[in-house]
């Protein structure tokens, strides 16, 4: 671990996570970690539903920032804190290095514990059964609500990990070089302009997964087609979905041409259909 201690290390870890509240009150709460110390900053993209957040620093500073990029698909999204110099930044290390058994720890903000930390160590590194061919830092570490979008650091502070969800009774991260990659590309894809959050749900006496909608951005392809929130996507055109990166796919392979989403909407009962028009140039914006 080297001269610093562990308890030395968390308290710099500390320093560099911030909690972020997202349109005042109870909704997007989460934490995000300082990138840099110009004002970058780094969460989940089910955290930035909005366009602007308050980030409230380790010394009790409550800055605006701005979110900057946003990719659904990896569960990723940036801000800017305008006018920011000189703040805590944390160290980013390589994720493609994690080995099994590693320690690693978890700092966030869990149901209003600012600052809570949790340690743990590395199940694998790699795809996860039902979400797709992402790659997640899986590890045992304790998260609650509030932890999402803070980082999953190696013993020695590095940051390898956007801590996103549980799963099978383990924590997953986005690994910190898909984070990498994710600044200095930003969301490539068609977007419907929605945030959602992979859930479990019974339909139709099957359990499968659905895509709850979070929030439908303004302006958006999902907002022209009169999704709302709190809608369950289900599928695209009686295929239904087998992990979250099946709607960015289904949206890639008909951005051309548009495609028929089957979701649930009040009681959840009967499926609905809608035809979602894309249009690229107006998706990408949104």
């Amino acid at each position: 671990m080297g001269p610093e201690g562990l308890g030395e290390v968390a308290e710099r870890l500390r320093r560099s996570t911030v909690h972020l509240r997202i349109e005042g009150g109870r909704e997007g709460s989460g934490s995000g970690v300082l990138w840099s110390s110009d004002g970058l900053l780094v969460t989940n993209a089910h955290v930035a539903r909005s366009e602007r957040a308050m980030a409230e620093l380790w010394d009790g500073r409550k800055l605006e920032a701005s979110v900057t990029a946003r990719d659904t698909r990896r569960d990723l999204a940036s801000l800017r804190i305008d006018g920011a110099a000189g703040l805590p930044a944390a160290t980013s290390g390589d994720s493609s290095g994690l080995r099994p058994g590693e320690l690693v720890m978890a700092v966030g903000n869990p149901l209003g514990f600012t600052g809570a930390l949790s340690t743990g160590v590395v199940h694998a590194l790699g795809p996860l059964r039902g979400l797709g061919s992402r790659s997640w830092v899986q590890a045992d570490v304790r998260l609650a609500p509030g932890n999402s979008g803070g980082p999953l650091a190696d013993a020695r502070g590095r940051v390898i990990g956007i801590n996103t969800m549980i799963a099978g009774g383990l924590a997953l991260a986005v690994p910190s070089n898909t984070v990498t990659e994710f600044l200095r590309r930003g969301s490539s894809s068609v977007s419907l302009g929605v945030v959602v959050q992979p859930v479990p749900v019974d339909f139709q006496n099957q359990r499968r997964l659905g895509l709850l909608v979070l929030k439908v951005l303004p302006a958006s392809v999902a907002e022209a087609a009169s999704l709302l929130t709190g809608d369950l996507l289900l599928g695209v055109a009686g295929r239904a979905f087998h992990s979250t990166d099946d709607l960015a796919d289904a949206l890639e392979a008909s951005r051309a041409r548009g495609l028929s989403l089957d979701f649930l909407r009040g009681d959840r009962r009967n499926a609905r259909q809608v035809t979602v028009r894309l249009d690229p140039a107006r998706a990408a914006a949104a």
